[in-house]
């Protein structure tokens, strides 16, 4: 560690899952080495996390073999997840060694976090970015099948997670009220989610995007899905799940003759239910492989719109990615999407029941002047917010030095 700048480590459970909140981590961690000697732990790293640390020379401690956390009923009754995590932390080659000797913690939520917390000397400075309280324990949202309906009585899953959700509050909670310990859900929805559950103080730290990963113009670049259609589209981005409300936004489509491009995957079982209610809707459904990020802007620039009806999305990454594009957001009028979406003026927030006001919105997407200028003021948005990775490390630096 540096004599000159005082150590961070950045802590995350599995990173290479690479979804919205891994891969605002890793944008933030080279610009966070303008005040501090950056180390990161982490029990499953991404290719991508080894190459940005590789380039910045930045430390990265991990166990011998990948982490990913146990699904069984079984590990789910016992708090497998917590206790497996425990474990592998302690195998990070070099890691209980060093913990005494940073200077400060930024560890974001995810699997496997609350083991880490636990391991924090109690008189440092830490900061946890708490995304959202744990959707498994806190609310039912992951428990429901594509369709809404619960996958179990809700009875059963109580007493199935009870022993993990009394852990979450408890680690969670201590961890908030230490006078040195710092935490920030990231949008105003998700901090007064962590109030509500947790009873503690969360302010608000917003995720970050690279506008060069979202470019205006894409070029010399071939749109996957011009491959198998030539038709209208929108996109929707995130795993196939309830909620992420993949079925209704097919079902919102219904009638319009546009088509979805679903990116996100999700199991074969549940491809195969989307495709089924696709064509009972007659909405032409295009499921995503794994794109490149150059696949992927371009895909988003030549939508018409990109969408989403999320249900209690904490914040959203895909409605700036399409400010910073240029492409119509259209979001449902929840949770974190009304952070950063203001409504007519960089896109649309819609109730989500009203189906009429969702294909108005489609039909003004068309519009080239509307495009335009929801463009221009989205752009304007991202500036006003300091959504760049810069202005994020920033941000995390000075609750550092609160």
């Amino acid at each position: 560690m540096s004599d000159t700048k005082p150590s961070l480590l950045v802590a995350k459970g599995n990173i290479n899952r690479m979804g919205g909140a891994e891969r605002d981590l890793i944008r933030c961690l080279p610009h966070l080495q303008q005040w501090y000697d950056v180390s990161v732990a982490t029990l499953n790293p991404s290719t991508k996390l080894s190459k940005i640390c590789q380039e910045n020379n930045i430390k990265i401690f991990s166990p011998p073999t990948p982490w990913n956390p146990p699904n069984s009923p079984f590990s789910q009754i016992s708090d497998g997840v917590h206790k497996s995590s425990k474990q592998y932390w302690r195998m990070c080659e070099g890691l209980l060694e060093a913990i005494d000797n940073f200077d400060y913690f930024h560890i974001v939520s995810g699997d496997g976090y609350l083991a880490m917390m636990e391991m924090i000397p109690k008189s440092k400075t830490a900061h946890l970015y708490l995304h959202e309280p744990h959707r498994g324990y806190h609310e039912d949202s992951l428990h429901r099948k594509l369709n809404g309906k619960l996958k179990r009585p809700p009875l059963i899953t109580n007493l199935i997670l009870s022993k993990g959700r009394k852990n979450d509050l408890s680690i969670v909670s201590k961890f908030a009220n230490n006078p040195s310990f710092f935490v920030s859900g990231n949008s105003s929805y998700s901090a007064q989610r962590s109030r509500d559950v947790y009873g503690i103080e969360c302010d608000v730290l917003h995720p970050c995007i690279d506008q060069e990963e979202y470019p205006s113009e894409v070029s010399n670049t071939i749109n996957p899905i011009k491959q198998t259609t030539q038709t209208e589209y929108v996109v929707t981005v995130g795993t196939a799940n309830w909620a992420k409300a993949t079925m209704e936004t097919i079902s919102m489509l219904s009638g319009t003759g546009i088509s979805l491009a679903h990116v996100g995957g999700g199991t074969d079982a549940e491809k195969t239910q989307l495709q089924i209610h696709a064509k009972n809707k007659s909405v032409e459904l295009w499921i995503a492989p794994r794109l490149s990020s150059s696949e992927l802007a371009k895909l988003m620039s030549d939508a018409l719109a990109i969408v989403s009806m999320a249900h209690k999305e904490p914040f959203g990454l895909t409605p700036i990615e399409a400010f910073s594009i240029g492409t119509p957001a259209i979001f449902v009028d929840e949770g974190g999407f009304r952070d950063t979406i203001v409504d007519g003026k960089c896109g649309r927030l819609i109730a989500r029941d009203n189906i009429t006001e969702w294909h108005t919105a489609l039909d003004q997407a068309r519009d080239k002047e509307n495009r335009k200028n929801w463009s221009d003021f989205g752009r304007n948005r991202i500036l006003e917010l300091k959504l760049s990775p810069k202005d994020q490390a920033e941000k995390i630096h000075q609750i550092l030095q609160t």
